[in-house]
């Protein structure tokens, strides 16, 4: 896939802001590189691919995304190897994801071409951008919005597919502390808990900024019906390790179908760790917590990769979660998952691709 082939338009910035940038004090989601692609959604078909320099957009007050909410979204990463090759991790994964959320919010779907042409032109102009120190990577932002300047509730008649990068750090400095919401709710069945919609996230706002007020980084969030069974957690899934098996809820409408959820579970069973994907209860987590069967819990997801939990609340009962051991599966999947992206391991699953 080339910009030729795609008839990708490519307008190079002639300010370059990556002087500015301190690689080795990145936080999270500060800094925008040079660049960003943009493909335009109307009249049925999709046109004007091109990447541009990053800047403001102009909207009209009307845009019908700012009033009913037609918005998604991705999260991915891409990583330098020894090499200075730019690899990005699964990324038609999230490419399928994105469509899947688009259908689900009556959106149009984005070809293949385009979200991998695109995103291939942006990183190749980008390359500069992307980490090599320990620890820091690439994020990438692909997202879709609905762009009708028109007051109607009705699925809009066009859109804008936009992916800009962000060179990041860790996203948590720390063990999280995490709560168990027993009161507010993040998705309910029918709903549309398995998309990455925007409105997931503007929902989750207020009950995860009462829970920080409260010296906890994070939610666990529970069943709507009886908020007794473990979904997922706020910026990631949710897994377990007990008694040497990894559990983790399974995949439903109400809970994201996580990339890097997805992935480690196929490790453990390419490695041979037994994996539970099922309902978990709450009273189940609690009771392995304190009679000692309970080995890790960690969320995972693309921007925190794996981060274990300090402590789970439970019904004002602060629990501590067992630090994990260097010859766990949890920090060896960490690894290993860290080696696949930078290609310092072989990747025998396929996930990788280099930019062309």
């Amino acid at each position: 896939m080339t910009a030729d082939t795609l008839q990708i338009e490519i307008q190079q910035t002639s300010n370059s802001r990556l002087h500015e940038v301190d690689f080795n004090n990145l936080v999270f989601g500060r800094n925008i590189s040079d660049h960003m692609f943009i493909s335009e959604y109307r009249d049925g078909q999709w046109h004007d691919s091109r990447v541009v320099p990053y800047g403001d957009l102009s909207l009209s007050p009307a845009t019908a995304a700012l009033h009913y909410g037609q918005a998604i979204f991705e999260g991915m990463k891409a990583y330098k190897n020894e090499a200075g090759d730019v690899l990005t991790f699964r990324a038609i994964d999230n490419w399928k994801r994105l469509n899947k959320s688009a259908e689900r919010l009556c959106m149009p779907t984005i070809p293949e071409d385009i979200f991998m042409g695109g995103l291939n032109e942006l990183l190749k102009l980008d390359a500069g951008w992307v980490p090599s120190q320990d620890g820091c990577s690439l994020y990438i932002r692909p997202y879709m919005f609905a762009t009708d300047p028109y007051i109607g509730v009705k699925p809009s008649d066009s859109y804008y597919f936009i992916i800009f990068t962000s060179p990041v750090g860790s996203y948590y400095a720390k063990p999280p502390r995490v709560k168990v919401e027993t009161k507010y709710i993040r998705a309910a069945e029918g709903g549309v808990g398995g998309t990455k919609c925007a409105g997931n996230y503007a929902g989750s706002l207020y009950p995860a900024k009462l829970a920080q007020q409260e010296g906890y980084d994070q939610l666990i969030w529970t069943d709507a019906r009886e908020h007794a069974y473990i979904e997922e957690s706020g910026t990631m899934n949710i897994m377990f390790m007990i008694d040497g098996k990894l559990v983790t809820p399974y995949v439903s409408e109400t809970t994201l179908d996580g990339i890097t959820r997805k992935s480690i579970v196929a490790i453990a069973q390419h490695w041979g760790v037994p994996v539970e994907e099922r309902r978990i209860s709450v009273k189940e987590i609690i009771d392995a917590l304190k009679d000692g069967s309970l080995e890790a819990a960690f969320g995972a997801g693309t921007a925190v990769v794996i981060s274990p939990f300090a402590t789970i609340s439970y019904e004002d009962v602060d629990y501590t979660v067992p630090e994990v051991k260097e010859d766990s599966f949890v920090a060896k999947v960490k690894k290993y998952l860290t080696e696949v992206r930078t290609g310092a391991a072989e990747d025998t699953f396929g996930w990788t691709l280099k930019v062309q």
